[in-house]
C-alpha cells in the first residue's frame, strides 16, 4: 500500500503547507493532494507545491467539473503535468446541488452523464488525434449557438503525457461503478477498510486491472478520546452542513455504512444551529472506524485492516510534522 497526504483545502489563515509536503517527499510518500470546495481553487495551491518539490506526485481530490469546462480543466491538466515532469492525478468530482447550481450557477441534473461526456473531452484533448468535437447535451462542441462561428479545434500544446491518470471522487453506487468502467482510479472520502466489499463491491466489479483505490484517512495521533473528538469535527460538517436536508451524499454513504439513524440526528442538530451536539452526536464507533486514532501502537493495529483491504493507497489527512509522517510511513513499511 502506497502512502500520500491529503492537504485539503487552502485557507488564508493559518498555512501554507509546504513544509509539509516537503517532509512527505523526504519520507517517501508517494503523493500529495488538495482539495476545493467553494473558496480556494485546487490546481494553484498543487502548482505552488509541485514547484518546490521534485519527485512527489500531485493529485486533486478533488476538481469540481462544473467549476471549469472540460477543455479547461485538460489545459490545467496538461499544463502542470508537463512543468512537473509527468507527475499529475487528475481527480475529479461532481460535488453536489448545493455547491454546483449556488456556487457556480450551472444546472447539477444527471451527473452521471455529466463525467461520462466530461472524461471523453478531456482525454480527446489529452490525446490529440483530430479536433475535438462532442455531440452530447452537455458540454456540446463546438458550441451550436452564440455567433454560429466555432469550429472544432486541437490543443496547439502536446502534452507531455496524452494519457493523465483520471480518478473520479465518488460515494454512490453507480458513481463508483462509473469509476471502476470508465477511470483510473477512485477517491473515496469516507471509508471503512472493513466494509469496502460490503458495501461497494458490486460498483467496483469491473473494475480494471492496476485501478487505483485512494483513499483519505482523517489521523491524528493522541490518547484516543482527544482524537475522536478531532476526527469528529470535520463528519458533523459534512453530515449536517455539505448538503441539503433531503438531499446530502455524505449523508446517505454514512447511512450505507450503517449509521443512518445517528446520522439523521446530527444532521437535525447541526441545522438548528446545535453544532457542539452535532458533533458530540458523531458515533464513536464511525469516526474510528474511517480514520486513524489514537497512540502509534494502536494506528498501527488499525492499519493491519487498510493493509487487508482493497485501498492501494492510504491519504493522510491532518498530519503536519515530520515525525509523525516518519512514524506512519514506517508502521505502513512494517
Amino acid at each position: 500500500m502506497k502512502l500520500g497526504i491529503n492537504v485539503g483545502y487552502w485557507q488564508r489563515d493559518p498555512e501554507d503547507a509546504t513544509e509539509t509536503v516537503l517532509a512527505a517527499e523526504r519520507q517517501g510518500y508517494d503523493s500529495v493532494f488538495t482539495a476545493e470546495a467553494y473558496g480556494s481553487d485546487a490546481f494553484t495551491t498543487l502548482a505552488w507545491y509541485g514547484a518546490r518539490t521534485s519527485r512527489i506526485r500531485l493529485g486533486t481530490a478533488v476538481v469540481q467539473m462544473s467549476a471549469r469546462t472540460p477543455a479547461a480543466t485538460a489545459m490545467h491538466a496538461l499544463t502542470l503535468d508537463a512543468l512537473s515532469g509527468g507527475r499529475v492525478i487528475l481527480g475529479l468530482g461532481a460535488s453536489g446541488p448545493q455547491v454546483v447550481e449556488g456556487w457556480y450557477g450551472v444546472p447539477f441534473p444527471r451527473p452521471l452523464a455529466r463525467t461520462r461526456e466530461y472524461l471523453r473531452i478531456v482525454r480527446d484533448i489529452w490525446a490529440r488525434e483530430a479536433p475535438v468535437v462532442n455531440d452530447g447535451p452537455h458540454y456540446p462542441l463546438p458550441y451550436p449557438g452564440g455567433a454560429g462561428l466555432g469550429k472544432p479545434l486541437k490543443s496547439i500544446t502536446r502534452p507531455l503525457r496524452p494519457d493523465i491518470p483520471v480518478y473520479l471522487g465518488a460515494e454512490g453506487p453507480k458513481n463508483v461503478a462509473l469509476a471502476a468502467e470508465q477511470a483510473d482510479g477512485w477517491l473515496p472520502l469516507f471509508c471503512d477498510p472493513e466494509k469496502i466489499e460490503e458495501v461497494f463491491g458490486g460498483s467496483l466489479a469491473g473494475r480494471k486491472p492496476g485501478f487505483e483505490i485512494t483513499a483519505t484517512v482523517t489521523t491524528v495521533v493522541a490518547p484516543l478520546e482527544e482524537a475522536l473528538t478531532w476526527a469528529k469535527v470535520p463528519l458533523a460538517f459534512y453530515i449536517g452542513g455539505m448538503g441539503a436536508k433531503d438531499k446530502n451524499f455524505h449523508l446517505d454513504l454514512i447511512g450505507r455504512l450503517g449509521f443512518a439513524e445517528e446520522a439523521a440526528r446530527v444532521q437535525e442538530l447541526f441545522m438548528a444551529g446545535r453544532r457542539d451536539e452535532a458533533i458530540k452526536a458523531v458515533p464513536d464507533a464511525l469516526a474510528d472506524s474511517i480514520s486513524l486514532l489514537g497512540p502509534l501502537e494502536r494506528i498501527a493495529e488499525r492499519l493491519e485492516l487498510w493493509k487487508a483491504s482493497p485501498v492501494t493507497t492510504l491519504l493522510v489527512a491532518g498530519v503536519k510534522d515530520e515525525p509523525t509522517l516518519k512514524a506512519i510511513r514506517n508502521l505502513v513499511d512494517a
